[in-house]
């Protein structure tokens, strides 16, 4: 199906900087790391990445500092993503991120220059876009909720995951936002609520305009809106780096969403792909694109009721 509305991903650009160890570093421990690499990052653009590979098209908008940002400037660049970018003095954002030899991971984020986004930068930014548009949002840049009031009388359809929370999340009224992207511990920490049950009782109650897609791990997870519930699958894999599973998961979704497919659709392809992006290493570099998702899907002989 073609793509009718723009997307707008205002989110973070980050340097990730992976250490493979044996286990996550502990307390007081010094570890040696097993391998070491660089590569690009940030929630923002991860999901950036993944929209593009699940084939719609997009627009990135963020700052990276002068001092390191041509780094990722250039691979927007040879991945086909437009952009409109800001660059302010110093260092862009990095982050430290421990993978153990079972694939789980611990990240440490510096926001460096995604904490440089002014009321200024984001009116230019947004005057490119029309009604109907998509925003996407995470929780790594600054004026948030100036973007969100911003977006909303602009009357853009807002997709939001509040990742990382912290209290700043609080300032942002999810009457605004149009879908809720989230995992159990970030249902918890909105909520106050720990099962699935009560985490969709909650916003359902406080939020009833909300679209929520609570992701539940190995369980798979759950769509609400106010009319329905949709539960869909996780697929397994054996897996080697975690650390990109859920920007894959929100981009797919998120692409095929604005390319008209249907909600259990983009759901199940989007929870295909973060399991394959859980198969290879690193963030953006483990993203599978749209083809490779189709020929895993041939090559298993695998007989998805939701393909259609």
């Amino acid at each position: 199906m073609k793509q009718k509305a723009k997307i707008l991903n205002f989110g973070s650009l980050n340097i990730d900087k992976i250490y493979s160890l044996d286990h996550i570093v502990n307390e007081g421990e010094t570890i040696s790391s097993m391998a070491y690499k660089e590569g690009v990052g940030g929630k923002g653009l991860n999901q950036s990445v993944a929209i593009k590979r699940a084939g719609a098209s997009l627009f990135h908008a963020g700052c990276v500092g002068k001092v390191d940002g041509k780094f990722l400037i250039n691979y927007l660049k040879d991945n086909a993503i437009e952009s409109f970018l800001k660059e302010s003095p110093g260092n862009s954002g990095h982050a430290i991120i421990q993978v153990d030899k079972n694939a789980n991971n611990s990240i440490i984020v510096e926001a460096g220059a995604n904490k440089e986004i002014d009321p200024s930068y984001i009116d230019k930014v947004l005057e490119k876009f029309d009604p109907g548009d998509y925003l996407l949002l995470q929780n790594e840049i600054s004026n948030l909720p100036y973007i969100v009031a911003s977006a909303r009388k602009k009357k853009m359809r807002i997709f939001f995951n509040p990742s990382p929370i912290d209290e700043s999340i609080y300032d942002i009224d999810l009457n605004d936002v149009d879908t809720i992207i989230i995992n159990e511990t970030e249902g918890y920490r909105l909520s106050a609520y720990k099962t699935s049950f009560e985490i969709l009782n909650y916003f359902k109650k406080e939020y009833p305009n909300l679209t929520v897609v609570l992701t539940l791990g190995s369980r798979g997870g759950i769509y609400a809106d106010k009319d329905k519930e949709i539960r869909f699958k996780s697929y397994p894999v054996d897996p080697i780096d975690t650390t990109g599973a859920g920007d894959t998961f929100l981009g797919y979704y998120l692409a095929n969403i604005a390319r008209g497919k249907d909600v259990e659709y983009s759901l199940n392809i989007a929870s295909l792909a973060a399991a394959l992006a859980c198969s290879k290493e690193g963030a953006a570099s483990s993203i599978p694109s749209q083809e490779e998702v189709e020929t895993y899907i041939k090559a298993n002989d695998m007989e998805l009721e939701w393909i259609r």
